[in-house]
């Protein structure tokens, strides 16, 4: 997420840092290179201009210029700048009201809006403790309620689908009814994808969002879509209208135009972030820290919560002291795998981290994950258990129901022994990396 981005401004701000003294000229210079580094992340050119005129002219008084650190003052205005273009705070949800609430996604097709359906009836469940129906308004795309169904059943949710009318507005009173009568707290309505300058299927969702009487009216965008996202924004709130949206695929995005464009050019609130693939692939969007992600100087907060979803207290104890006896076994790994995947992409968790604290110079595989966790699937419970015994034959029989080859294999168990090795040397499992992890 923001990896170029971020690049790019620690590149311009290197040369400030590295001097007591800065003059306007190195201002200037400096801003030239934040004002190419936010075209490149395709933010909107009005708002990359507006950014870096404020900027510039916080950063020339003479209170900055003067001061003892000129250069850490002018990341700070940068990084306040960016906390403002983001938002200043997080916007929650509309919670309050007589239940059920209707929270309306809407959006281009492909945007990500029946995923985001079930992941917000996940967040909500696990943090706010709500009861979400989930309704399958969605009568275009084939095969949308079906989805929608079985990522209810992943989510924990409730649903409901009609599958005898291609009438949204009935399909979304009918869900008001259902979650009124099973005492659903919200109904998250589906809608169909549909293309801004489409004006018979605009004029449909003008029909739902008037029946929806909707308490939240949530555009849902593609990150990966740049400015060219935000451009949709502004043709939707003009037939429709929204109260925040939730920007989808960001950690496939390494630029981070949408983001950063939205609200200067919509005047409303980015409420969530899509990232991973699963439904707990969502969190609230924090103007604060994720202009700390921005600048390179992390969000250990949000790594720390991510890790506190997987954490266990008695597993990890059950660990710990495997780790000191030298018991750890392939078993425990594939379990330690599964809940590292768990909290999200290994880039996007590093990128959690202040960019001096990341390893240098290292190239993450994801799907070293993936083969790793197959190969471990592939055996039996005593092979795992015991993996002395894996000769030649087991090997092959391994390899071909991973789909992997022998030498992946060998490999695994190799770094396997050679962990186990430093295990017993060391005694503790503090400080313990996994050899060939970050291959």
């Amino acid at each position: 997420m923001f990896e170029n981005l971020t690049d790019r401004l620690s590149d311009a701000f290197r040369k400030l840092t590295g001097r007591g003294v800065l003059t306007e000229s190195d201002i200037k210079q400096a801003m030239r290179q934040v004002r190419r580094a936010l075209l490149e992340a395709d933010v909107n050119f009005m708002v990359a201009k507006q950014f870096v005129s404020d900027v510039s002219t916080k950063a020339m008084g003479e209170k900055v210029l003067k001061s003892l650190a000129p250069g850490k003052q002018v990341i700070k205005i940068v990084n306040d700048e960016i906390v403002e273009l983001l938002g200043t705070d997080r916007s929650p949800l509309q919670l309050s009201g007589k239940p059920p609430l209707v929270y309306l996604l809407v959006g281009l097709q492909g945007s990500g809006k029946t995923t985001t359906a079930a992941r917000l009836a996940w967040w909500l469940s696990e943090k706010k403790g709500k009861r979400s129906l989930l309704a399958a308004c969605d009568l275009q795309r084939p095969a949308a309620i079906d989805q929608l169904e079985k990522l209810a059943e992943d989510a924990n949710a409730g649903f409901y689908g009609r599958r005898d009318t291609k009438n949204p507005v009935a399909v979304l009173k009918g869900a008001v009814k259902e979650a009124r009568l099973k005492s659903y707290d919200i109904v998250i309505a589906d809608t169909a994808g549909r293309l801004h300058v489409d004006d018979d299927l605009m004029s449909e969702l003008e029909n739902v969002s008037k029946a929806a009487d909707a308490s939240e009216t949530l555009l849902v965008l593609d990150g990966l879509s740049g400015q060219d996202a935000v451009n949709v924004a502004v043709e939707f709130h003009k037939r429709i209208g929204f109260t925040g949206s939730v920007i989808t695929k960001m950690d496939g995005d390494s630029r981070g135009g949408a983001a950063l464009s939205f609200r200067a050019v919509t005047g409303k609130p980015i409420k969530f972030l899509g990232t991973g693939e699963g439904v707990d692939g969502i969190e609230p969007m924090d103007p604060q820290r994720l202009a700390g992600r921005i600048l390179g100087m992390g969000d250990v907060v949000g790594l720390v919560e991510k890790a506190q979803t997987t954490y266990d207290v008695k597993e990890a104890q059950k660990l710990e002291k495997k780790l000191v006896s030298n018991s750890f076994t392939l078993e425990d790994f594939a379990r330690e795998l599964k809940r590292i995947r768990k909290m999200g992409s290994l880039t996007d968790l590093l990128g959690m981290l202040p960019k001096n604290m990341r390893p240098s110079g290292v190239e993450i595989d994801e799907s070293q994950f993936i083969r790793t966790s197959a190969i471990i699937g592939s055996m039996t419970v005593r092979e795992r258990l015991h993996p002395e015994i894996i000769n030649g034959s087991r090997r092959k029989r391994i390899a071909m129901g991973s789909g992997t080859k022998v030498n992946d294999v060998n490999r695994l168990l190799r770094e396997f022994r050679s962990m186990k090795k430093m295990m017993k040397r060391m005694k503790s499992g503090k400080g313990i990396g996994v050899p060939g992890l970050f291959r």
